[in-house]
């Protein structure tokens, strides 16, 4: 940080015109570094919402990108299931381990 030293000797014999125009141009380089202070914050906002929204996607990525499904496997689990479930109810079924 700068270190606030201003021009004591110049400001100590300037005329009152001299002061007022040195205190125009402090003033309007005190607006200039408010400016260059705003759009630094507003890009530092920018950014900072952006990587939180980086973020956010890393941690729900499973709601925007949901686990790809391979229909043949799930019609072959559901085959394998049905030929057990009609397996087990022809070997729980009398009449049924009668009929060859």
């Amino acid at each position: 940080m700068r270190r606030f030293d201003p021009p004591w000797e110049y400001l100590r014999t300037a005329s009152i015109s001299n002061l007022g125009q040195y205190e125009l141009s402090r003033l309007n380089h005190a607006a200039n570094l408010r400016k260059e202070m705003a759009t630094l914050l507003d890009e530092w906002l920018e950014e900072s919402v952006a990587a939180l929204l980086a973020r956010w996607l890393i941690e729900h990525q499973n709601l925007l990108h949901p686990t790809v499904v391979d229909p043949a496997r799930d019609v072959a689990s559901l085959a394998a299931q049905l030929f057990d479930s009609i397996q087990s109810s022809t070997s729980s079924d009398p009449l049924r381990r009668a009929i060859p």
